[in-house]
């Protein structure tokens, strides 16, 4: 009898370490949604990451929801992973799950998306106010002074809706255009469709658009397409499906963020925090204009 509990003993400290083990190298990555080209592509740069520094990494799909996102964030805590890259639903809604990763002392780190509340470690993702102001530009070299445009907004609450809104609106001051209407569509191809449908019906004279991600652009092509209307679009992330329009000549440009490579810093700097490393609270990701 001694013996046998000798060896369930050393099995379940056997265990016990081997979970810990593997909670030692464990990152984890939860994303607002996979169904966007764009957050697919900034999972798949984290996980080259990872398993090239030789991280294990869990990614979670928060489903556009945060009550989901705040029970990935719990769930993760229950598996002891070492570190938190969020890419938020909301900016506001976020902040419970990283005050819960606070409280168990889980370096967070955001994606994309800023957390308005609570301690985040480092904060990866493009200079969103920039980008909104180079469309704005283009739009006013394109179509001339007084271009009349439309503004397809993201979800409302994220940071990369209002940072990206406010670029261009210092656009839409500083280059005299003339801004018809600014309407949310959720950063949602079929929304884009059909807010874009309405707009064209109560604001005939659009010469532009100005969509906060190349899904609604893509989403706003397809609703001047069928109005038979010439109307130039600019869309924002340069995922490939917007890169390839812009290439055809569907849309005017994408302002191209680079989704795997914001995965990537987020590793990196997830990585270089656990083992004691410094990094910065603030980590800009360049921009570029993709045009034909």
């Amino acid at each position: 009898m001694k013996k046998l509990t000798t060896l369930i003993s050393a099995a379940v400290i056997s265990a016990t370490f081997n979970a810990s083990a593997m909670a030692q190298d464990t990152i984890a990555m939860v994303v607002s949604t996979l169904n966007n080209p764009f957050f697919v592509s900034m999972k798949e740069g984290a996980e080259k990451k990872a398993d090239a520094l030789g991280y294990k990494i869990i990614v979670l799909d928060s489903q556009n929801d945060p009550s989901k996102e705040l029970a990935n964030v719990e769930d993760l805590l229950v598996r002891g992973v070492k570190a938190i890259l969020i890419n938020p639903t909301d900016s506001d809604a976020v902040s419970n799950a990283v005050r819960l990763a606070n409280r168990a002392s889980i370096p967070v780190f955001t994606l994309d998306r800023a957390a308005n509340n609570g301690e985040v470690v480092s904060h990866i993702a493009s200079d969103n106010v920039a980008g909104g102001e180079m469309a704005g530009k283009f739009i006013r070299e394109k179509i001339g002074e007084n271009a009349k445009v439309v503004q397809l907004e993201g979800i409302a609450g994220t940071s990369a809706a209002r940072e990206r809104g406010e670029g261009f609106m210092k656009a839409v001051e500083s280059q005299g255009l003339d801004l018809l209407a600014s309407q949310p569509a959720d950063f949602d191809r079929t929304k884009g469709l059909n807010v874009m449908e309405n707009l064209l019906s109560s604001q005939p004279e659009t010469q532009a658009v100005f969509a906060q991600n190349d899904e609604m652009a893509l989403g706003a092509f397809r609703a001047v397409q069928a109005s038979g209307k010439n109307i130039f679009i600019v869309g924002f992330d340069g995922t490939d499906d917007g890169i390839a329009a812009v290439k055809r000549g569907l849309l005017g440009a994408t302002i191209a963020q680079q989704p795997a490579l914001i995965g990537e810093i987020g590793v990196q700097s997830a990585v270089d925090t656990l083992t004691g490393k410094s990094v910065d609270k603030n980590i800009p990701v360049p921009l570029m204009m993709v045009v034909k």
